[in-house]
């Protein structure tokens, strides 16, 4: 028997090594993931823990995810509907990787109907009726967005699928606004409607309440301007329906960001960039304008932008040497500038730049950074027939067609132009709304309208700011109660600080 010091303190250490030693294999690689992760096998059995720690948490979930039907804002330009088709395999690969029954997953460019399906609402009596029995959510996103399906489930599942339910990230005026018909002038902050870009849901009660709302009374707005405004208003006002619910977890921070842990979505994108930016000279810019703006608006052009471009002609009514304008022969009018416009579609194929890929039109209060554009336009083929800007929408609830507003600026390919201008569809009379009436020839044409939301109708305080917190923006329009060139210089110029790949870093922007 051991009688010496400390000699029953070994004893007992040598009777726990020989424990240790005997314990089951199992138990011992368990620990060992733990204390050493690096090897092949112990990354494998990690990877097996996560995934096994993720079946856990959907298992608490009272949601399915065949429950969802996801429904992806898409366009069918070759670019946009490449970024849904990503993003579709995205979310089935993530359903797949849970051993979860697939869900469904469509993009809206695809659905049989009318132009108007990029509204939403006239789609809600197809949704009520094909998947109004076993499905309790429609999400909606854009295809720039990116989801986290177990996150999504989670806060789903936070609320009661059979009551009516409107879910998103809240956006508000802080002061009413003409693209929103000055609504809730008293105190615009009282009305929320969802930011896009996070996703925003609808529970199955609610959109079988808005289809058979929309069933006895049919969509009558003219005018479709900022959809998502349009929706929430109709859901709470026509549709008699709930204000939107804000969702924390919906958001539009760059998935990259330290600040998505707790986010079911983020946004991935804020500037397109695919490759190198088109040259400067295949961009020609044409600017509208007239004689009584030669003094004003045509300096701020001079001061800011005009550098930008490459290629760029002032068409008015009057030829001035000293900007130099051209007198396209075209009396000016004060409501729409159709015959204009068209003359300038007719100059640029003939005339101005007979080989030039891309043609900008906008206005001559029209703020516009040229070398945002090259870097969006590299993301489209300009042998494709394409139509770009901030779309809007004419009797959308009823036929109708899109278009693209002109303050904004109106992009055009070679392509569309030459296909357009082979037509016969001519504006039907010379004040005729220039935007609206190439919307309408273009529906006519089976050429779609493609939508970019850097583009903008208004002024940078017509817009939420946490809207254009997730935007490089490529335009703004109207120099009415602001300082133009500030603007220009804040919004729209080059930043050391915007990195080449388009995403944002970060801007010192005043409040104008």
């Amino acid at each position: 028997m051991c009688r010496e010091p400390g000699c029953s303190r070994w004893l007992l250490f040598a009777v726990c090594a020989h424990l240790l030693f005997l314990l089951p294999p199992l138990r011992t690689r368990a620990f060992a993931v733990n204390v050493v992760p690096g090897g092949a096998e112990d990354e494998n059995e990690l990877r097996v823990l996560q995934k096994s720690e993720k079946s856990r948490r959907i298992s608490r979930i009272s949601i399915e995810l065949k429950e969802i039907v996801f429904i992806i804002q898409s366009q069918s330009n070759s670019f946009h509907s490449k970024r849904a088709e990503d993003l579709k395999r995205d979310v089935l690969k993530q359903a797949a990787d849970l051993g979860k029954e697939l869900p469904t997953v469509l993009l809206i460019h695809q659905m049989d109907g009318h132009e108007g399906a990029w509204t939403i609402l006239p789609l809600m009596r197809d949704f009520s009726v094909t998947y109004g029995r076993n499905s309790s959510w429609i999400f909606f996103c854009e295809e720039d967005t990116r989801i986290q399906v177990v996150k999504l489930l989670e806060t789903l599942g936070r609320f009661d699928g059979s009551k009516e339910w409107f879910l998103g990230k809240a956006l508000y005026d802080e002061e009413s606004t003409i693209i929103h018909h000055y609504a809730f002038a008293e105190n615009p902050t009282v009305f929320k409607f969802p930011d896009f870009a996070a996703g925003w849901a609808l529970s199955i009660p609610l959109v079988n309440k808005l289809a058979k709302k929309l069933k006895s009374e049919p969509l009558k707005s003219d005018f479709t301007i900022d959809l998502k405004h349009e929706i929430a208003l109709y859901i709470w006002q026509k549709g008699e329906g709930p204000h939107l619910t804000p969702v924390p977890e919906f958001c539009t921070d760059d998935v990259s960001s330290y600040k998505v842990d707790h986010c079911a979505t983020t946004f991935s994108n804020f500037l397109p960039l695919c490759g190198e930016p088109v040259k400067k000279e295949d961009v020609f810019v044409a600017v509208k304008t007239c004689q009584k703006f030669h003094g004003d608006r045509i300096p701020v052009v001079k001061q800011t932008w005009e550098r930008e471009a490459a290629l760029i002609e002032y068409y008015s009514d009057y030829a001035d040497i000293s900007i130099p304008t051209i007198d396209l022969g075209i009396p000016n009018t004060d409501r729409g500038h159709c015959g204009k416009t068209f003359a300038i579609l007719e100059r640029f194929l003939n005339n101005s730049s007979p080989r030039t890929p891309w043609l900008v039109i906008v206005d001559d209060d029209t703020l516009i950074s040229i070398f945002r554009l090259r870097k969006l336009l590299s993301c489209y083929d300009p042998n494709e027939p394409v139509f770009l800007g901030e779309r809007y929408g004419y009797g959308l609830g009823a036929g109708g067609y899109s278009y693209i507003t002109g303050g904004g600026g109106m992009v055009f390919s070679r392509v569309a132009v030459q296909k357009l201008l082979a037509s016969k569809c001519r504006c039907y009379n010379m004040d005729a709304p220039d935007d609206m009436v190439l919307g309408m020839c273009f529906s006519g044409l089976g050429i779609p309208i493609t939508h970019s939301p850097l583009f903008h109708q208004a002024r940078p305080m017509d817009y939420p700011k946490d809207y254009l917190s997730h935007q490089i923006p490529v335009s703004f329009h109207k120099h009415w109660n602001i300082d133009p060139v500030q603007v220009y210089f804040t919004w729209l110029a080059s930043n050391t600080e915007e990195s080449f790949n388009g995403k944002k870093v970060g801007y010192n922007r005043e409040d104008l």
